[in-house]
């Protein structure tokens, strides 16, 4: 059985501030819209601040750097930069210069950049100064290629094009935790309903004070931290180095953060050793998502008197597929699906359909085969609604731990169980062959603030005693039988999800 969701979000919102989120068809119309409203408003704060008209300027010599290189409008560009208003420019231009903007994450070296290009028959690059020694393997193997530097675009101008809506617009990857990172074909339709979906399940939307630590090539920095912002009339700041994060938020003031749990964890320890303005005095709303969100977080938040809001979303979605704007009350759900969208559970498994989902995988014909039931996604993740239509994620497939007695162990679940204790930062459970014997194996990372309110030298006791009352209750297919108790953090990737070990 499957059902259309309707919006659910109106009422969080009030209807002057709905009357402006509107429908574009593609990043051209936004921007156009964004520019004639806000043309003398900051758009990015950079080390200093760019105005949208500014910003316009900078995005049309872009548009006229492609043209002058010889590129198609409908070629693939690259764009293979850090965090920064170059980035954001440079994304404006290919998108509207009608190019497919491929979001390249700045970590790769010289050989994956130029294996990268060929895999995904890149036509030119946009990259800056500092990361032009990666580029020498690229310009060696295909000569004459375009390697343009987006931080002197020259000053030929371009005209922007309206895209067909179902156009590509951007390939994003996704984060590989337990796997290959896959490239997402994002249409502009799916961009722009991504980026409205961003506006709601909260009452101020427009003219805000944004901040980006999360990568701009990820699809939770790109479209709901970065083009939301943008969509709104608001200022970005630009983080460039993380260990200064809190200075430049002191600074910088800004009214929203998005953040990914661990990002979020990490300010409230900050925020509660030093005081509740090291988030400055104005902010009033964390977005949270792109990897699971302990109901403890929202708790913590609010009592320093900002909501932090839980959300679910894919790189195949165009990022939101959900959002919990009743978080007080439910702070274990990611919330309500968004409006357009068409969903079903088979067999526990969340199955989506609408205007903001992927047109496939890059390159990857098996894998979109895989993806792909009779035109549905086919997401992965299990989960169940309650009576109110509000969502719960209960687990991946792909991480489903088959024990040697047939009984199927979802360590998400557990994981969200576990995570339910002040104490737990995170933790991860796997299974584990020791001595002939398996194991379900618990790795627990504690909560610096509450542990540290335990003895020293009992807190190895007390850890373990609490988790021992929670195993207590569970079924014993699903206790664990081992519990590694760690003093440093997990290895994440870059959106900070846990990698999850591999066999």
């Amino acid at each position: 059985m499957s059902f259309v969701i309707e919006n659910v979000f109106d009422k969080y919102t009030d209807p002057a501030t709905l009357a402006r989120i509107v429908d574009y068809p593609n990043v051209t119309a936004m921007w156009r819209e964004c520019v004639r409203q806000y043309a003398d408003l900051p758009a990015i704060d950079d080390g200093r601040a760019y105005s949208y008209s500014e910003l316009d300027d900078l995005a049309s010599k872009v548009r006229g750097m492609l043209e002058k290189a010889g590129v198609a409008r409908n070629a693939k560009v690259g764009i293979f930069m850090p965090n920064s208003v170059q980035f954001v420019y440079s994304f404006i231009g290919c998108s509207t210069y009608g190019a497919t903007a491929v979001l390249i994450p700045p970590q790769l070296d010289d050989v994956t950049l130029f294996g990268f290009s060929m895999k995904y028959g890149l036509d030119a690059l946009l990259t800056v100064e500092a990361m032009l020694p990666k580029t020498g393997v690229l310009a060696t193997k295909r000569p004459g290629f375009p390697v343009l530097d987006a931080g002197n675009p020259g000053e030929d101008r371009a005209t922007d094009l309206d895209m067909n809506t179902d156009s590509p617009c951007a390939v994003m990857f996704t984060g590989g935790t337990t796997g290959r990172s896959k490239g997402v074909i994002l249409s502009h339709r799916a961009v722009m309903r991504g980026t409205k979906n961003g506006c709601y399940g909260y009452k101020e939307v427009f003219n805000q004070r944004y901040f980006i630590v999360l990568p701009m090539t990820h699809v939770f920095g790109l479209i709901r931290n970065t083009l939301t912002s943008l969509y709104t009339g608001s200022c970005l700041h630009v983080c460039h180095d993380n260990t200064q994060m809190f200075k430049e938020i002191a600074m910088f003031r800004p009214t929203i953060m998005v953040l990914v749990p661990a990002l979020a964890e990490m300010a409230l320890n900050i925020s509660r050793q030093f005081g509740r303005n090291m988030l400055g005095a104005d902010c009033k709303y964390i977005i949270c998502g792109a990897a699971s969100v302990a109901p403890y977080l929202v708790k913590a938040w609010k009592n320093l008197g900002i909501t932090l809001f839980p959300g679910y979303g894919l790189t195949e979605s165009a990022n939101l597929v959900s959002g919990n704007p009743d978080c007080l009350e439910h702070p274990d759900s990611v919330g309500y699906i968004y409006s357009g969208m068409e969903v079903k559970v088979v067999d526990g498994e969340l199955w989506l359909k609408g205007v903001n989902m992927l047109d496939g995988y890059a390159s990857e014909p098996e894998e979109e085969a895989r993806s792909f039931s009779d035109g549905w996604f086919r997401t992965g993740d299990l989960v169940r609604f309650d009576e109110d239509g509000r969502l719960y994620i209960t687990g991946r497939i792909k991480e489903i731990i088959v024990l040697s007695n047939g009984e199927n162990i979802s360590p998400a679940e557990l994981e969200a169980t576990f995570n339910e204790c002040d104490f737990i930062q995170d933790c991860l459970v796997y299974s584990r062959i020791e001595n002939g014997r398996e194991l379900l194996v618990l790795e627990v990372l504690p909560r610096p603030a509450v542990i540290a309110t335990v003895e020293e030298s009992l807190r190895d006791s007390f850890i373990r005693e609490q988790i021992n009352e929670i195993n207590a209750k569970l079924p014993s297919f699903k206790q664990v039988n081992k519990v590694v108790i760690r003093t440093t953090d997990f290895k994440r990737s870059p959106s900070m999800k846990i990698l999850r070990k591999q066999d």
